[in-house]
C-alpha cells in the first residue's frame, strides 16, 4: 500500500464517507446488505486469519473504512442490532473449528496408544501450554516497553520449565521405553492445531503467541462477550415486554373498572329516570282519576238538577194543560146548542 493510499484510509477511518462533501445518492451505505457487519463491529475472521494456514481468503462482502466510521458515528444515536449478525457469523465459524477439533481428536485416538492419556502425559502438556502462554505474554509486554513486567513473566517461565522437566522425568518412568519413541500429539482446544509432547519452548511460544492461536482466542472472547450482551439485551427486551404487558393489563383493568362504574352510574340514572317516570305516571293517573271523579260528580249533579227542572217543567206544563182544558170545556158546551138549529134546519130542508 502506497503512502497516498494509507493517508486516504486514515482519513476515511477518521472522517467517514463524507470527508469530501455529500455523497451521491447511489453510493453504498453501511446499512446495505452487501457490507460486512462483522467488519463494521471490528472483527471479521477473513481479515483476522490473513496469511495463516487457515486463511479464509477475501471476504465476499464489502470492507470499507469510511463505512465503518459512518457506522461508529451513527451507532452512538441508535442500536442497529449488528451484534446479533456478528454473533451468528462467529458462532458458525467457531462451530466449524470445534468440529475440526473433534475430528482430529478421534483420528489421534485411532492412531496413538493409550499412554498418551495417562495423567503424567497430561501434566507435561499442561505445563508446556503454560510456558508457551507466558513466553508469548512476556514478548508482547516487552514489545510495549514494559520491561519489568516482562522480567517477572520470564521468572515465572523459568519456574514452569523446572516443573516441566520434573514432570517429563516422571512420565518417562511411567511408560515403556518403546512408547517413548513415538511422537505424542494432542489437539489444541482453541485453534485445532497439533501440539507435540516434545515441542520445545520456542515452538510452544510461537504457537500460543502466534496469529492463528491469538486470533481464535480473540474470536472466542468476542463471541462470549456478544452472547452475554445479546442475552442481556434479550432479557431486557423481555422484561420491557413484560412490563408493557403488565401496564396494558393494568390499563385494561382500569378501563374495565371505569366502564363498569359508568355502566353502574348509567343504570342508576336509568333507574332514577324510570322511578321518576313511574311517579309521574302515577301522579298523572291520580290526576286523571280525580278529574274523572269530579266530572262524574258534576255530571251527576247536572243530571239531578236537570231531572228536577224537567220535573218542574212537566208539572208546570201539566198544570197549564189542565187549566187550558178546563177553560176550553165550557166553550165547547156553549157552542153545541148553536149547532142544533142548523142541524135541524138542515134536516128540515131535507
Amino acid at each position: 500500500m502506497t503512502a497516498q493510499e494509507q493517508m486516504k484510509k486514515m482519513l476515511d477511518e477518521l472522517m467517514g464517507t463524507q470527508r469530501d462533501g455529500a455523497r451521491p445518492g447511489d453510493e453504498i451505505k453501511f446499512s446495505d446488505d452487501r457490507v460486512c457487519k462483522s467488519y463494521l463491529m471490528g472483527l471479521c475472521p477473513h481479515e483476522l486469519f490473513n496469511n495463516t494456514k487457515m486463511d479464509l481468503g477475501p471476504c465476499n462482502k464489502i470492507h470499507e473504512a469510511a463505512l465503518k466510521a459512518d457506522f461508529e458515528l451513527a451507532s452512538k444515536k441508535r442500536d442497529y442490532g449488528y451484534d446479533v449478525d456478528q454473533m451468528e457469523h462467529l458462532e458458525s465459524f467457531i462451530k466449524d473449528c470445534d468440529r475440526k477439533i473433534q475430528i482430529a481428536k478421534k483420528r489421534l485416538e485411532e492412531t496413538q496408544d493409550d499412554h498418551q492419556h495417562v495423567p503424567e502425559a497430561q501434566a507435561v502438556h499442561d505445563l508446556a501450554e503454560q510456558i508457551g502462554k507466558k513466553l508469548a505474554e512476556a514478548e508482547a509486554v516487552g514489545a510495549e516497553g514494559k520491561v519489568e513486567e516482562s522480567m517477572e513473566l520470564m521468572k515465572e517461565v523459568e519456574d514452569l520449565k523446572s516443573k516441566k522437566r520434573m514432570a517429563e522425568d516422571i512420565y518417562r518412568e511411567s511408560v515403556p521405553s518403546s512408547s517413548l519413541q513415538q511422537q505424542k500429539l494432542r489437539v489444541c482446544e482453541v485453534c485445532a492445531a497439533y501440539l507435540s509432547l516434545y515441542d520445545n519452548d520456542r515452538r510452544l511460544a510461537d504457537h500460543f503467541g502466534g496469529k492463528l492461536h491469538m486470533g481464535f482466542i480473540k474470536i472466542r472472547d468476542r463471541l462470549k462477550e456478544l452472547q452475554e450482551g445479546v442475552a442481556k439485551k434479550r432479557s431486557e427486551r423481555e422484561m420491557e415486554r413484560m412490563r408493557r404487558r403488565e401496564e396494558r393489563e393494568r390499563e385494561r383493568a382500569q378501563e374495565k373498572m371505569e366502564r363498569e362504574k359508568r355502566m353502574r352510574e348509567r343504570e342508576r340514572e336509568r333507574e332514577k329516570e324510570r322511578s321518576r317516570r313511574r311517579r309521574s305516571r302515577s301522579r298523572s293517573r291520580e290526576r286523571r282519576r280525580r278529574r274523572r271523579s269530579r266530572s262524574r260528580s258534576r255530571s251527576r249533579s247536572r243530571s239531578r238538577s236537570g231531572s228536577k227542572s224537567r220535573t218542574k217543567t212537566n208539572r208546570t206544563s201539566s198544570r197549564r194543560s189542565r187549566s187550558r182544558s178546563r177553560s176550553a170545556s165550557p166553550k165547547k158546551r156553549s157552542k153545541s146548542p148553536r149547532r142544533s138549529p142548523s142541524g135541524s134546519r138542515s134536516r128540515s130542508r131535507s
